[in-house]
């Protein structure tokens, strides 16, 4: 029987007392020091444009480091889709196109979109106005400036069918910027966004006709979504949760001030960015209506967005899995999530 340790009541109080004075410091410091943040490293599909201005509105506001992240912008690479870098780890967060994510999915990566960019498809082919070409049916024959991809095929022929043509073109992969090969009449046609390239037509004073691929056949859904592995999603919910929180405030706040946030998308980018400043502030305009109907939140998906544009990828026979073989299935509903987005 081991005797007992007798404490004096003294002595327990001057304890309590000591250890009471250790966690108020230890509080205080706390406090003063601030919890770390958690770092989150994003991939971007292009150089900093008008689709990413809630990103650097949320930046410029402080409102990821409220919410305790430290956003770390990986700078673009054109030689890996921000799809491919998250799909291996590489980034936590990428922005990503529907494209890139149902070509991921049929390979069984599972890449989400978590909120996307704009509702709808705001693309479509862009010609000079001198061409001669007056809708999309008077584009047989004529030569499509493409990027490699082997679904753009497939669309160009769509819509030149849809008006009536036969859907005949020649398809050459650009080495040069698309609007410098439309202006010196290497191409006829490019693939493009009436945000951005329509309106730099206009101050670069080249007269161009615009047809939105979804006036012509191919289903509408959004151009760009934020996108992270199902994987993170179950693991990292929380920091998914808080990035999405302030990105979506960052969005919102753009929707309601198109030129300031269109200033602090400049502000944060290097001088060179934006040779053409008020092409910026043009796009901004334009887009802050386009990222959401409204009425609606930014970022939120329907499963229709996610389901007809996909079909119509699976449709067309280019997506396939990683032993080559076509992909003619795939489950829609899992292609995106609204999760992050709910009101809490």
């Amino acid at each position: 029987m081991k005797l007992k340790q007798i404490i004096p009541i003294g002595i327990l109080v001057l304890a309590a007392v000591a250890g009471l004075v250790f966690a108020q410091n230890k509080d205080a410091k706390k406090e003063e020091i601030g919890d770390p943040l958690t770092k989150i490293t994003l991939a971007m599909d292009w150089t900093p444009n008008t689709n990413h201005t809630g990103i650097y509105t949320a930046v410029a506001k402080g409102w990821y480091k409220e919410r305790g992240i430290d956003l770390e912008i990986l700078p673009y690479s054109a030689n890996v889709t921000a799809t491919n870098l998250v799909s291996n780890s590489k980034a936590d967060i990428g922005v990503g196109t529907m494209e890139d994510i149902v070509g991921e999915n049929a390979k069984n990566h599972q890449v989400v979109s978590i909120g996307a960019i704009t509702a709808h498809n705001t693309s479509g082919f862009i010609v000079r106005g001198d061409s001669g070409i007056n809708s999309p049916k008077d584009l047989d024959g004529k030569v499509y400036g493409g990027y490699g991809s082997p679904l753009e095929g497939t669309v160009v022929a769509q819509v030149i069918k849809k008006d009536g043509g036969q859907g005949n073109f020649e398809n050459v992969t650009l080495s040069v910027q698309a609007m410098q090969a439309l202006e010196s009449k290497k191409i006829d046609f490019v693939w493009a966004f009436e945000g951005w390239e329509v309106i730099q037509a206009k101050r670069d004073g080249l007269q161009a006709k615009f047809f939105p691929i979804t006036a012509y056949g191919i289903p509408d859904g959004p151009n760009l979504a934020f996108i992270a592995t199902r994987a993170s999603i179950d693991t990292k919910s929380d920091t998914i949760q808080r990035f999405m929180a302030a990105t979506a405030e960052g969005y919102e706040y753009a929707r309601a001030n198109p030129k300031e946030s269109a200033q602090l998308l400049i502000d944060a980018t290097p001088k060179e960015t934006f040779p053409d400043k008020e092409l910026v502030f043009e796009s901004q305009i334009f887009l802050s209506v386009h990222y959401a109907d409204t009425g609606r939140r930014w970022g939120v998906s329907e499963l229709r967005s996610w389901t007809d544009y996909p079909q119509f990828m699976l449709d067309s026979g280019v997506v396939t899995d990683e032993a080559g073989k076509t992909v003619t299935t795939l489950p829609f509903d899992k292609l995106f999530t609204n999760q992050f987005l709910e009101k809490k």
